[in-house]
Formats: C-alpha cells, structure tokens, sequence
C-alpha cells in the first residue's frame, strides 16, 4: 500500500514541477536542401544591443543563450571557431514586460460606501501583476553564399531569476535545434 501511494505522491510532484515552468513555443523553418552535415565549423555574428529598456544584466542571458547554442551545435559535430566559420549564427532578441490586468466585477469588488443617490460603479480595468516575456530569433547564414539556410523562433514568459533562467534558455535552445535537419 506504501508503494502506490508513493508512486501517486511523486507523479504529483511532478505535475506541480512541469505545470509551474512556462511553455517554450517554437517555429523553425529550413531552406530546401539545408542540410547540418555540409559545415564544419561555426561563429556567431557580433551582438549589437542597444536602447533604454536594456537592464543592466542583459549580457549575462546572451552569453547563456550562445553558450547553449554552441553545446548543441558542438553535439552534432560542428565546431566554434573565431576565424572564418562555414556557418554564422545571427541572434535576434526582444523582450517585452507586459502587465496582467483583471476587470474589476460588481461581485467580487462591491462599492465600500453608497451614500449618494447618484452614485454609479463601472467597472475597471486593475493591474495585477508584471512579467517578461521574451522572443529569441537564431539565423543560421551560409557564410560563402551570405544566405539564410535556417531559421528558428522560440518565445516564452522569461524566468525572474538568473539560474531558471539559464535552465529556461537551455530547455528552449535544445527544443529549437531538436527540429534542426540532420
């Protein structure tokens, strides 16, 4: 009777665990006859930000982005080079915060006082919370022939802090090139 309940204790905990972490959503899309095999080495493009909605850490989760990037192309047998790569990887990142708002209801939100005979309610909107939400783009370019041959989308509502984060990236990064042609 022990080993059931244990086994239920521990899908649950593995439902609460999967079901907190925010969705990775990707797209990717090949040029016709793209084929990994044909490079053998790679290089990223240099990475120009810029802009007032920039933290002050930004730096920190492109490193993690690359470095992912690099372990999964390393993985299929490509390798970083500094100098006159085969293939160039072009990063393009955007992250916006949204806020999350909710319509205030007659219900849930009654009016503390009614004194007055022309007193009216209308409902509002009232915010509730703020997060990040984040799109990577990773280009990967032809470099003899200065043309796209890969393309890959992912987005999701970004960690908060910096070690989920890293995991976030690494789990997004590894979804992207899981549909990378062989």
């Amino acid at each position: 009777m022990a080993q059931p309940l244990r086994l239920f204790f521990s899908f649950l905990v593995l439902l609460v665990v999967t079901g907190c972490s925010p969705a990775i959503h990707t797209n990717t899309e090949a040029v016709s006859g793209f084929n990994l095999n044909n490079y053998q080495t790679f290089g990223f493009y240099e990475v120009d930000a810029s802009g007032d909605a920039l933290g002050a850490n930004y730096q920190q989760p492109i490193n993690y982005l690359q470095e992912e990037i690099a372990r999964q192309l390393e993985a299929r047998g490509l390798t970083r080079t500094t100098t006159d790569p085969d293939l160039l990887i072009n990063l393009g990142i955007v992250v916006d915060e949204q806020v999350q708002t909710r319509e205030t209801s007659i219900l849930t939100d009654p009016p503390n006082y009614i004194g007055q005979r022309r007193y009216t309610w209308k409902a509002r909107e009232v915010e509730v919370g703020r997060y990040k939400e984040g799109t990577v783009s990773v280009h990967l370019v032809d470099k003899d022939q200065n043309e796209l041959v890969w393309r890959g989308t992912a987005e999701s509502i970004l960690e908060s802090k910096p070690a989920k984060l890293q995991e976030q990236i690494a789990q997004g990064v590894q979804k992207l090139f899981n549909a990378l042609p062989q």
